[in-house]
């Protein structure tokens, strides 16, 4: 059974979409199959891999706008158990005509996971937009856990209100089951504002935080503009060996969830 995983944060610039390309090919390292799901319009994903979204005939917004297969629109990566379904525009014009086209809008991708044949897929790895509206509302509903991302700073931290109040509204009317998990990124521990901060969440969320941190690696920011992922780009930098620890951590959680 496929595990299935959304990334998001209201919040932008707290590396979401690093760690769902670096996190995903963490778990392909160790042996998983893991597919992920570009749904942010921006493609930042996307374009991690070497594709310009402009060029793509199949994407994510088929499975909203055309009602297509969810594997209609999957690409096969260079890397040995990672599989990606990019994005493009067309997921804006998805969130635009959703709620008036179709009355159980946030059921969809929840559905096309359903009809998927993703028994080869040990993970599902859903990069979210910046906001809570249409497509990370359909995420969530899909999606056994909910990763975080967030800095350890102020107004990243103040974001998780926001975050916490989406959560609450989607145990309530779509996804009782709805599990999530906190993840500090961006950490600099030479700042006495980041650790004060990251105390705070500790205090604030007890196990609701991974125990993994992910600090600040210039490496991180590198390996998206080359279309690697940090385990292939510089697999014996801070950040690689931090995504690794976070993969070990994950497949920790999902094996005694299941």
């Amino acid at each position: 059974m496929t595990f299935i995983i959304a990334l998001s944060n209201e919040k932008g610039g707290v590396a979401k979409t690093t760690t769902c390309l670096s996190l995903g090919a963490a778990l392909s390292e160790s042996g998983k199959r893991v597919l992920l799901v570009d749904l942010d319009p921006q493609a930042n994903l996307t374009l991690a891999f070497g594709l310009e979204p402009s060029r793509i005939e199949r994407s994510a917004s088929a499975i909203f706008i055309q009602d297509e297969p969810l594997l209609s629109a999957l690409h096969k990566t260079n890397f040995l158990g990672l599989d990606l379904i990019p994005s493009n525009l067309g997921l804006e014009q998805a969130e635009q005509i959703l709620p008036s086209r179709n009355p159980d809008y946030a059921a969809l991708l929840r559905e096309s996971f359903q009809q998927a044949e993703l028994a080869g897929y040990d993970l599902l790895l859903m990069d979210c937009p910046p906001s809570l509206g249409v497509i990370t509302i359909n995420a969530l509903t899909a999606a056994d856990l909910l990763i975080i991302p967030t800095q350890a700073e102020y107004f990243s931290a103040y974001a998780l209100r926001d975050m916490m109040g989406i959560v609450r509204q989607v145990r309530s009317e779509n996804n009782p089951e709805l599990a999530y998990r906190i993840l500090i990124t961006l950490l600099d521990n030479r700042n006495r504002t980041h650790r004060n901060i990251h105390e705070q969440l500790e205090r604030a969320f007890g196990d609701g935080l991974f125990r993994t941190i992910i600090e600040i690696d210039t490496k991180l920011r590198e390996s998206p503009i080359l279309g690697l992922p940090i385990t292939q780009y510089k697999p014996n930098s801070r950040g690689a060996l931090q995504y690794r620890q976070l993969a070990e951590e994950l497949l920790d959680y999902v094996q005694k969830t299941n």
